[in-house]
């Protein structure tokens, strides 16, 4: 098993805490599904809820250190140059409708380089993880992005509106966090949206890197409206040159 520092240990403590309660709402929204009143209320009530015992747990650990939500935005405290950024729910739409494809992403920020990142699938009971200049991976097994060549063979995550008609396989699943973290662990080849938010990239992106795989775009530096495109090295060039056109 490969040693992890303090902080990314603080990471993966909160998220088990936290996918607690994320589990047993999941249980809840099946028999809300055949509910007139449906599942909406609920899912952002889990949000919340996750997102309390998310900060509080991370909080209670470093409690100078400043947070980015995507639910309540940013917490300035006093260490400015740390900040952890937290998405509860990324996939809420999937939560939604009982789909079990979410994860918890927490990211460490540290002094404008993102130094740890998690990805944690709890209904897969699924943890990938990284750390700057430490690897990329999944429940302690090291992973790497794939070593696909031949495009035909590739599966790219995408959300389908800027990239549309575009000649190679995709998919939209519907959690762009688990979608990075796919790429880095090789399931997917690469990956490509627009308008996305800096905590649903911030984990992933890490991941790649660390995985071995190339990010040709993805600002850390934004907020909102980042454009991300990445995949393993053997297919990048090419995979460029059909982005091209959009």
């Amino acid at each position: 098993m490969n040693t992890i520092s303090a902080n990314l240990n603080i990471m993966i403590k909160a998220c088990e805490k936290a996918s607690k309660s994320l589990i047993r709402d999941f249980g809840e929204i099946e028999n809300l599904q055949v509910s007139m009143k449906g599942p909406s209320d609920f899912v952002t009530n889990a949000d919340k809820k996750v997102e309390k015992i998310l900060i509080e747990e991370l909080l209670k650990a470093k409690k100078n250190y400043c947070v980015l939500s995507e639910e309540s935005g940013f917490t300035k405290n006093n260490d400015k140059d740390n900040i952890w950024i937290i998405d509860p729910i990324d996939g809420t739409t999937n939560l939604f409708h009982g789909i079990p494809h979410f994860s918890i992403c927490i990211a460490l920020k540290s002094f404008g380089v993102i130094t740890a990142g998690l990805v944690f699938d709890p209904i897969k009971d699924e943890m990938f993880y990284a750390e700057k200049n430490n690897g990329s991976y999944l429940n302690n097994k090291r992973v790497r992005v794939s070593k696909k060549k031949n495009l035909n063979e590739c599966l790219f995550a995408s959300n389908g509106k800027k990239y549309k008609n575009i000649e190679i396989a995709n998919r939209n699943s519907g959690s762009a966090a688990l979608d990075l973290a796919y790429v880095a662990s090789g399931r997917f080849d690469g990956f490509f949206q627009d308008k996305l938010n800096i905590w649903d990239i911030a984990p992933g992106i890490l991941l790649i890197h660390e995985a071995g795989g190339i990010v040709n775009k993805g600002d850390i530096e934004k907020i909102n409206d980042i454009e991300v495109i990445t995949s393993n090295p053997n297919i990048n060039e090419k995979m460029l040159k059909i982005l091209k056109k959009f």
